[in-house]
């Protein structure tokens, strides 16, 4: 089998200064605080809970194609569909559901019109904060993910209750409001887990190879451009390579090294699609020496040229404004 299958082989890789990788990649994709609000500081513990139509309604139903730096969404959508594109996927969904954005990641939508829904929307550093008491929850925010409910399930009912009672806490003040506000988060977030695991996968997630899978996710967002092998990761993790691959085997039902060269095509797709760099150009700023290499690991993965993949997905009304 070719060796673009079995390992990333980078060893004559061209390496980059980092900001040379981001002069590289000339974003077109704008990111905001809020959709249209411009980048702000955000506290530490943010949070912001607003009706769907707040945004999409003045925007037509159209969400341009847009990133936040450090703010995760949860939405709920309790009446209507649309579709959700994020990261090169297409999320098409139908009231009741519940949208997964992480941060950082690109994402647009098209709304039918009067679709109605809730948008919460969390600082990183809150998460952070949250995830020392359940690890678990780094999970809903690994990548972007569309759910559907089932009309009337106790999963959309608790939803749909547990936000109307968010909306009502954060609009006055009272005694005990932070405790009240962290407890309604708290349970949105244990709703959206076990609804995106299920019961039926519960035992085959165990908290501490999950925790493991977090951890080595984590690295890969820092390091997937420096070429490191398994065992390097391994050894940054505290664990031996075996136990590494049975955790990633458990959780995500991948080996490491798929969920490596996952991430690399994740950002060869954001470069194809969300930047006006060349094919050879975003080969150069991923580490690869030789673009056709470049171009061989992206057919293989994607099932088309880079190229072709640049072509077949380019969408006008992606682009901002």
């Amino acid at each position: 089998m070719d060796g673009v299958a079995e390992k990333l082989d980078f060893s004559h890789a061209h390496e980059l200064p980092i900001d040379m990788m981001f002069d590289l990649q000339r974003p077109v994709v704008p990111s905001f605080f809020l959709y249209g609000d411009p980048p702000q500081e955000v506290g530490d513990r943010f949070l912001h809970l607003e009706s769907l139509d707040d945004r999409s309604r003045p925007s037509e139903w159209n969400i341009r194609a847009h990133a936040h730096a450090n703010l995760n969404h949860l939405f709920f959508i309790g009446a209507g569909a649309g579709e959700m594109r994020a990261e090169g996927e297409v999320f098409a969904f139908e009231a009741p559901a519940l949208l997964l954005v992480p941060a950082r990641a690109i994402h647009a939508f098209s709304w039918r019109e009067e679709t109605a829904g809730s948008v919460l929307t969390i600082a990183d550093s809150y998460l952070q904060e949250l995830l020392a008491r359940e690890p678990l929850f780094r999970l809903l925010f690994v990548a972007p993910l569309g759910l559907a409910l089932d009309a009337g399930s106790p999963e959309a009912r608790a939803l749909e209750a547990g936000l109307a009672a968010l909306s009502w806490e954060l609009a006055w003040r009272a005694p005990g409001q932070m405790a009240a506000i962290e407890a309604q988060l708290l349970g949105l977030l244990v709703v959206a887990l076990r609804r995106r695991h299920g019961s039926s996968t519960a035992s085959a997630a165990p908290g501490a190879q999950a925790e493991l899978v977090a951890r080595f996710r984590q690295l890969i967002e820092t390091d997937f451009r420096r070429n490191l092998p398994l065992e390097t990761y391994a050894r940054r993790l505290g664990v031996s390579l075996p136990r590494l691959r049975t955790a990633c085997l458990k959780v995500a039902r991948e080996p490491p090294l798929k969920l490596l060269q996952a991430r690399l095509l994740l950002e060869a797709k954001r470069l194809l699609l969300y930047s006006n760099v060349t094919v050879t150009e975003a080969a150069y700023a991923l580490g690869f020496a030789d673009p056709a290499y470049f171009s061989r690991f992206f057919q293989q993965k994607a099932g088309e040229s880079p190229r072709a993949y640049r072509l077949r997905h380019f969408r006008r009304d992606d682009m901002p404004r």
